[in-house]
């Protein structure tokens, strides 16, 4: 397998290395990744239910909770192959790239034959103390991961996305290094009135923006950055064109620090929507323009931060912490009666629900690797605080009404789903 992935990655390359004047190395690499775990409550999950989200709310049919259900499930569809390119010089600049691959599409909700998916491809060039990565790669706010071995890696108590960008990196000083990307969506979106699609990027005709500054010394590392996003929810009205647009500001900070078999690491983000980043969140409509058809739209506002413990090599011993906090809508939303509005005036996360409030999360693992084999238990609790929908008709109970600060505040209470998880891998 090893041989077949270079030698068609060479053909495919051949003709563009031809003329360099350094030919470097094509390097495969992946792993073979089982999962196998266990809930105790029906949730929002995704790929075969091993990316895992929040318990979903209480479903009561008279005095049962329908999604107080216990489930379980293996699978090895995150199976990884992949292509660095690495060490091709040409008239001076050095030239890369990565091409990454994993079993992931074809399912139907757990269902189905997993067939390869793009995960990241790109390529790299650079002189000296600078470097352009074009194609898709992980968002600079997603790049530092946790060291839990759950597929979603933290998500969503931080950013997770892989999305199309032109990426510079520009070390000023041997510590202190700039970011600077134009970013584009495809898998993971914004959501809107027609759903999660990147057509509300499309007819922005604005791609994403990110600028940050990273520091690294010792056992340290440093990064903070803002995030820009500007999108058009609608671009007709089915008649007539409109001027609907929403613009967001997300800053984030991220530290690192490593003495050792010691580390830890910590995230936070002040999101503005940020629902295109797998986080919890999204806007909603403010005001209606002068035009009477154009809109006016409000993000919501959500604090997500983890922090990571880890010690030992070849056992690991880590523990996780993460807590979402849901702030509600910068602006009130537009339809206000008594302090309420209609919960559709609110477009949320597809993986997620706008009556949720706060959640919190505590994830202890321990890791055993036997050289390129590692065996892993995981213990994942994760708690959400949701309110309830309010209905203004008494004798209407299917138009849902949420606070006019996009809070659902009626009868706060919290839901919990315990996972247990085990990891079997080998990576090559």
């Amino acid at each position: 397998m090893k041989k077949t992935i270079v030698i068609i990655a060479s053909l495919v390359l051949g003709a563009a290395l031809s003329a360099q004047d350094k030919v470097g190395q094509l390097k495969p690499y992946g792993f073979v990744r089982n999962y196998y775990a266990f809930d105790t409550r029906e949730s929002v999950a995704g790929s075969e239910d091993f990316f895992f989200y929040l318990p979903k709310d209480v479903n009561m049919s008279g005095d049962v909770d329908l999604n107080e259900q216990t489930s379980m499930r293996f699978a090895a569809l995150t199976s990884r192959l992949g292509v660095n390119l690495v060490g091709f010089m040409f008239e001076g600049f050095n030239v890369g790239g990565k091409i990454e691959t994993d079993f992931y599409s074809g399912l139907s909700g757990v269902t189905g034959t997993a067939q390869l998916r793009l995960r990241q491809a790109y390529a790299t060039i650079g002189k000296d103390d600078w470097m352009v990565t074009a194609g898709q790669t992980w968002h600079p706010m997603a790049a530092d991961m946790p060291d839990v071995f759950s597929l979603n890696t933290g998500a969503p108590f931080g950013p997770f996305s892989r999305t199309p960008q032109v990426k510079l990196d520009w070390k000023v000083t041997p510590s202190i290094s700039l970011t600077g990307s134009a970013l584009w969506q495809m898998q993971y979106t914004s959501t809107g009135p027609a759903g999660a699609s990147a057509n509300y990027i499309k007819y922005g005709c604005t791609p994403e923006l990110y600028l940050g500054v990273s520091y690294s010394a010792g056992g340290l590392l440093a990064r903070a950055g803002v995030d820009v996003l500007s999108i058009k929810p609608r671009w007709n009205d089915g008649t007539v064109k409109v001027s609907d647009r929403l613009t967001t500001v997300s800053p984030f900070f991220y530290a690192q620090y490593r003495k050792g078999l010691f580390s830890v690491k910590f995230k936070t983000i002040m999101a503005e929507g940020g629902e295109h980043m797998n986080l919890n969140g999204g806007y909603g409509i403010s005001a209606v323009k002068s035009d009477g058809r154009s809109f006016e739209y409000t993000p919501t506002r959500n604090s997500s931060s983890w922090i990571s413990l880890m010690y030992g090599s070849k056992t690991q011993w880590i523990l996780f912490g993460g807590y979402v906090r849901n702030y509600g809508t910068k602006d009130y939303l537009y339809g206000d009666q008594n302090g309420y509005v209609p919960a559709g005036n609110l477009y949320f996360s597809k993986n997620s629900f706008s009556n949720m409030n706060r959640m919190w999360r505590l994830t202890p693992t321990v890791i055993h690797n036997i050289g390129k084999f590692a065996i892993g238990l995981e213990y994942e609790v994760t708690s959400v605080l949701y309110g309830d929908y309010r209905y203004l008709s008494s004798t209407s109970k299917t138009l849902k009404y949420i606070a006019s600060n996009g809070l659902c505040k009626d009868n706060l209470h919290w839901v919990t789903n315990n996972r247990i998880q085990a990891l079997v891998k080998f990576s090559f």
